[in-house]
Formats: C-alpha cells, structure tokens, sequence
C-alpha cells in the first residue's frame, strides 16, 4: 500500500479504534484519519450499562486507547465531529463546517442509537436513554436522587440498568409488551429464567402490557400509563426497546442498505473502496450460511481484523461465531451463536435453571447446535462453538446429560 494512501475511519467506538489499531499493526503507513460525533476518544460500550453504572469502572478504564496512543501512531482523530455525507465519485467526505477529506479506502463504524417511542411524554425531562458515557453518568446521578424508576422494555440494556438500580436501591418497574423478558432473543424458557431472577431481586415485573403515555407534570416525567388506563408513579423513566443502526449516512451514499449496510464475507460493501462493521453491518456469513447483523461488544472487537485487511487488499474472511454476555446481580451469562427470528427450535437444557447454573442450547430439526447459553458455568464456550461449527447432528439426550462431556 502506498504511502501516500489515505484511509478514513467514520466511527466512535470499539470498531473505530480497532480497525485504526489494525491498519497500524498491518504496517499501513499512509494518512489515517478517525473522524468521531462524540467529544471523547473511542470507547467501549458494554460498562455503561455494567461496571460504569455499578460505580466500578471510570471512562478511563474502557476508553480503548489514550491520547498518545493516537499521536504516537499518526492517527489523526476529529472529535465531535459529525460526516454529513460521502460522494463515492470523488472519493470524499463532507464535514460539518463544508470542507471535504478525500480517502482512498473508508470505513464505516457509526453503530446505531437508541429507539425512540412515538409517545406523548417521550420527550420530557426525566425520560432518559441509554448509549453513551453522558447517558450513564446521568443514570448514576439519578440513582442517587430517584426513589422510583419505570423502566419500558425487557431487553438486554432494560434488565442491565434495573440491575444497577436496585443495587442502588431504587424501586423498579419493569412494562414489557412480550410474555417474558428477552422472549425474542431466547424464547419463553429462558426468558423465564430472567424474569423470576429480577423479580426474586424485588423488581415488579408487568408483561404483556402497552405503553400509551408517559405521564408528565409540568413538563416533567412523573409516570407510564397502560392502554388500560392503569399508572404507574415514577420519578424517571428509563425507555430501552431496542436500537436502530445508523445507517443513513450509507444509504445516502448509495451503498446497498437492507435494514443494515450490506457486506459480504470480507465486511466489504458494495462498493469495494467501502468497508463497514459493528451493529450496522449486515454480514453474509460464511459459517452460519444467512445474513446476520449483531449489535455487541464482540462484532465491534473482533471484525476490524478482517475489515482492515480487506482495505489493505489482503484476502480475508469473518468467520467468528456471534457471541455476547451479561451480567445481572449474581447470573453471569455467555451466549454464543446465532438463532435466526425465522428459525424452528428445540431447547434443551444440561444443569439446574432454578438453581441458574446451565447450559441451554438450541437446536435445528436436523439436531444441530444453532446456539448455546452458559448461565453460572464456565469455560464452556470454545467447546460451544465447535459444536456450531462443526455442523454435526448431536444426540439430544446426551447433550442433556451432565455426565456427558460437551
């Protein structure tokens, strides 16, 4: 690669600072800019929601990479500072104040943003949401003021934050429109699992409800009313039902966008020049045989690997196993594969789930391992994915039996 090649990363994130570390590494030595909307160095996401809102970790411990290590690798970082748009044709990307930055190779890492709710009262003080270090701290600052907190959503981020919350000993509501928490993500089972955890923690858990109001006080959030007329009184209201990937800079570009930006195995998009990862990535993958997109911590680590190679022109492929994790009072969870909304499953389950210490496992109806859960059970992932991998039927029983190896 020529050394007056010029690479632009658009992203403030893991992903961001991955791929820039990676062309790094990969012995690129042209300009190397990282052009990112928020004012601080990228950072990983995952602690906002855990060791951050705990109290355990400060921005300094998950900010990937310091100052100088920008500065000593010739990256070039503009912070709070927003891409309005890309013109593939002249290889160039518009900034804020009108100016362009030309690129030979772009990457896109722009992940995406808390859903909103087309509610009366969704705008009001006291309705917050959760995606950065600003998000989190204000979560902090209203745990030690709040005494009730509405929570709408039983996603990952709704259970993770009601988590905190009640060790910060704030009363929790949680309205859920499913039958259980995560029924989505891990079906009624398991989904169950989750629900008696945070209840046996005090928390009052109402599913299968809507949401038709938040209600306010002089412009301020004092409640969620039901669409059966029912309020519940609060003095904040978390809203966590899910997120949209920023994908709009891409598809005004004119790249193939599908829900997600469209790239192949190499995290190429349909315009060679253009890689993208992280949640907005839309990947075919090798191994799974389907498109997927996966909005966690693992994505954002571990794709840059092949999205720097693939802007360098090195021949690469991702083919990691999805993986993600949380963490809720005493449950520590490992999730690995991929279950598509569109894919028939049969569970089953080695280990004790009312003493939440197991695996569960979802299978094909050729007996395939499609995905496996470890609650309170270690070491157990690597042996997970080769069972995905493999592709191989296994024998349910056995795999039931804790007696029988993985």
């Amino acid at each position: 690669m020529s050394t007056d090649s010029r690479f632009v990363i658009v992203g403030g994130g893991l992903a961001a600072a991955k791929i820039a570390e990676n062309l790094r590494a990969g012995d690129f030595t042209g300009a190397l800019t990282l052009i990112a909307a928020e004012d601080h160095l990228p950072y990983e996401r995952p602690p906002l929601s855990k060791e951050h809102l705990l109290g355990k970790q400060a921005l300094a411990d998950f900010t990937v990479q310091p100052a100088q290590w920008y500065s000593d690798h010739d990256v070039a970082v503009m912070l709070g500072t927003t891409v309005a748009g890309i013109d593939r044709a002249s290889k160039t990307v518009a900034l804020p104040d009108g100016s362009t930055l030309p690129y030979d190779k772009l990457a896109l890492a722009t992940g995406s943003r808390p859903r909103r709710l087309p509610l009366a009262g969704a705008d009001a003080q006291g309705v917050y949401h959760l995606r950065t270090i600003e998000d989190s701290d204000a979560l902090i600052e209203l745990f030690d003021s709040a005494r009730r907190l509405a929570v709408i959503g039983a996603g990952w981020i709704g259970l993770e934050v009601t988590a905190a919350a009640r060790a910060a000993n704030v009363e929790v509501t949680i309205l859920e429109t499913a039958s259980v928490p995560l029924r989505a993500a891990l079906g009624p089972e398991m989904g169950q699992v989750f629900a008696d955890l945070h209840r046996a923690h005090g928390v009052d858990l109402r599913c299968g409800v809507r949401v038709t109001e938040i209600v306010t006080d002089q412009g301020r959030a004092t409640g969620v009313r039901l669409d059966d007329d029912t309020v519940f009184e609060a003095d904040a209201v978390l809203v966590a039902v899910g997120a949209r990937p920023n994908t709009d800079l891409a598809a005004d570009a004119g790249l193939a966008v599908e829900g997600g930006v469209l790239v192949d195995e190499s995290l190429a998009t349909s315009d060679p020049d253009i890689v993208a990862v992280g949640d907005i990535a839309d990947q075919q993958h090798p191994v799974l045989g389907r498109r997927i997109r996966v909005e966690h911590w693992a994505t954002a680590l571990n794709q840059p690997t092949v999205a720097a190679q693939t802007m360098l022109g090195t021949p690469a492929v991702y083919d990691r196993v999805p993986y993600f994790f949380t963490d809720q009072y005493d449950l520590g969870m490992e999730y690995t594969g991929y279950v598509g909304p569109d894919q028939e499953t049969t569970l089953v389950v080695r280990g004790d789930t009312a003493a939440r210490e197991f695996v569960a496992f979802w299978l094909d109806s050729r007996d395939r391992v499609l995905a496996g859960m470890n609650v309170n059970v270690w070491d157990v992932t690597d042996r997970i994915k080769q069972l995905i991998r493999t592709g191989d039927p296994v024998d349910r029983r056995r795999l039931a039996d804790t007696s029988t190896t993985l």
